[in-house]
């Protein structure tokens, strides 16, 4: 869960958080300083394998955790793994969405790998797997040889600009008929979507239902709020998870009126805000797209991975803001009645909802946090 911080300066009081601004204006100015450095050093290094992987690193993961480690060991290849203290045992009790995070890693590094004369083999899952957690056994085997006929991938020029934009679109901007075509680009699993505005209102209130759910459900929003990184120097000391950032929040953070414990009380201002907050996000959608498979091995969700990293990419290609909204798709008890009725819907003859997301026109947005490169890197 994310806060927008529009909506929550104007809740949480924007006269006094103004006049707290002023106050303490040298906190409010601070701004991460190595927490989006990755993000300006993508594309460097003396060997392929590091410069594809200072850009993989950029992909989109489920609440930012960065679940990648990789093993460079063996000469022209990349060995990924997955690091098990980033998993979300709560949200995602089967490691699924984290599994298409780190497909989505994969993607990006094949695409970044064609545009520098490299042609990648990647074999999922070398070792084998199991359907109900990931383990210590390598993720993928990634073979890297150089070949200059090898053709460029040419999504990956958005990479750069690729956002999870969480904050609430502009509903006096319906998207174009053909949108959802442009976004629909050489994916393997089923893409569906809608822009009609009566399948869109009741998207809306579906997602909103499963947010409400997850919020107010202990374990899975503790799991969300105990990843929250509020203010510079969180941020920089710990560049995963959900990040606050910018004048606000340095604020909210020095002052008090926003901590993990606060947000935590369910009669605090702080929690009433962030829930006005993420459901304006949810009633703000202009469209929902979708990625159905007919099977949910562990191969499948590595191939969901890369087909929803192309279609964030088309969507940042057409000028489209895009958020996932999974929580319907989380397998817990708490929303398994919301995950039959999801499947009902969009996968009534059988297979696996994999992702669904809203888009819509959205502010610009400053990309999320990341570690960098040498903090993946397994030791030799």
């Amino acid at each position: 869960m994310t806060l927008s911080r529009r909506k929550t300066l104007a809740l949480l009081g924007g006269g006094v958080i103004l006049a707290a601004t002023g106050a303490l204006g040298s906190i409010a100015t601070r701004k991460p300083r190595t927490a989006l450095l990755p993000w300006g050093q993508a594309g460097q290094g003396e060997d392929a394998r590091h410069r594809a992987l200072s850009w993989a690193l950029l992909a989109p993961n489920p609440h930012n955790r960065q679940p990648w480690l990789v093993d460079l060991r063996e000469a022209g290849v990349v060995t990924l793994y997955v690091d098990t203290a980033k998993l979300l045992p709560h949200t995602d009790p089967f490691n699924r969405q984290i599994t298409i995070g780190l497909g989505c890693f994969l993607e990006l590094m094949r695409m970044a790998a064609s545009h520098d004369g490299q042609r990648v083999e990647i074999t999922p899952f070398p070792q084998g797997y199991d359907d109900r957690a990931l383990d210590a056994r390598p993720v993928a085997r990634a073979v890297f040889t150089p070949d200059p006929s090898v053709s460029p991938d040419p999504l990956f020029v958005h990479a750069l600009d690729r956002r999870s934009n969480k904050e609430p679109y502009d509903t006096a901007r319906p998207l174009p008929d053909g949108t959802l075509e442009k976004l629909a680009v050489g994916t393997t699993a089923r893409f569906g979507g809608t822009l009609d505005p009566k399948e869109v209102a009741d998207w809306r209130a579906f997602t909103r239902e499963a947010l409400r759910i997850e919020i107010e459900t202990p374990r899975t929003y503790k799991e969300s709020v105990d990843l929250f990184r509020i203010g510079r120097a969180e941020v920089d000391a710990n560049p995963d998870g959900i990040d606050f950032t910018g004048p606000l929040f340095e604020v909210l953070g020095a002052t008090g009126l926003m901590t993990r414990d606060s947000v935590l009380d369910t009669s605090s201002q702080a929690y009433q805000a962030g829930l006005d907050a993420v459901y304006a996000n949810t009633d703000t959608a202009m469209g929902h797209v979708w990625l159905v498979t007919p099977g949910n091995a562990r191969i499948d969700q590595i191939a969901t991975g890369a087909d929803w990293l192309r279609v964030n990419l088309a969507a940042t290609a057409a000028g489209v803001a895009f958020q996932p909204l999974s929580q319907a798709l989380q397998e817990y008890p708490e929303m398994a009645a919301l995950h039959a009725d999801l499947h009902a819907r969009l996968a009534p003859t059988g297979g696996t909802v994999q992702m669904l997301a809203r888009i819509g026109y959205g502010p610009t947005v400053e990309p999320s946090p990341r570690w960098p490169l040498e903090a993946k890197i397994l030791d030799a």
